[in-house]
């Protein structure tokens, strides 16, 4: 800080305009926009999260949840979210130790269960859709394609977002700006997570319940 006024005013910039080192700004704004995106994206599931309340129960004298959801596949693929959050933290964990290659190990592990949850979750829409239940068959079923592939979609942009910064890493190394990358991602992740312990309690429970 010192040497950064001090450069400044060898260059005839006032002191008073050198606040602080532009790194940490740069971090410290990066941490905040990602909170106020987080908490958009909290706004975003809140809505989707309503119209479900409101049309969930609107069958068009079709099927319910009741009649389609299979809660035992659910609950694997519940499941393999929970193990890819655990795993994640894993990484979070070797990274602090500055443990490049263990962190790596533990980002590719939770990446497969990441997959594995999207790859359960596209069988169960194909599944719906070959019996007839597709987006357009009532109410019910429109907000419940929109609401759980939303989540799919978060957790697919979430593979991709992980896949770049293990190349990154892999790299240019445990660097600050990567590091705090990593942590952005686990906030995602850990994010996710909790939105879907929402969908399946309120969607999934409550639909096989009814």
């Amino acid at each position: 800080m010192a040497k950064a006024k001090a450069q400044a005013q060898a260059a005839g910039v006032p002191a008073f305009y050198v606040t602080e080192d532009e790194h940490a700004h740069s971090g410290g704004s990066t941490m905040l926009g990602f909170w106020l995106y987080l908490m958009s994206d909290c706004l975003v599931f809140a809505v989707l999260f309503a119209t479900y309340g409101v049309l969930g129960r609107n069958y068009a004298a079709g099927p319910s949840g009741a009649d389609l959801f299979d809660l035992k596949l659910v609950a694997v693929n519940t499941a393999m979210l929970l193990f890819s959050s655990i795993t994640y933290g894993f990484a979070m964990l070797a990274m602090d130790k500055g443990r490049q290659a263990a962190m790596q190990a533990w980002l590719a592990v939770t990446a497969l269960f990441g997959l594995a949850f999207l790859g359960i979750e596209l069988y169960e829409f194909a599944h719906l859709i070959h019996e007839g239940a597709t987006p357009m068959r009532s109410a019910f079923l429109s907000s419940f394609f929109t609401l759980v592939g939303t989540h799919g979609l978060h957790v697919t942009f979430g593979l991709i977002w992980l896949t770049v910064l293990m190349v990154q890493v892999s790299r240019r190394g445990l660097i600050e700006a990567n590091r705090r990358r990593l942590l952005c991602l686990s906030m995602f992740w850990h994010f996710l997570d909790v939105v879907w312990i929402g969908v399946f309690t309120f969607v999934y429970l409550m639909g096989v319940l009814k």
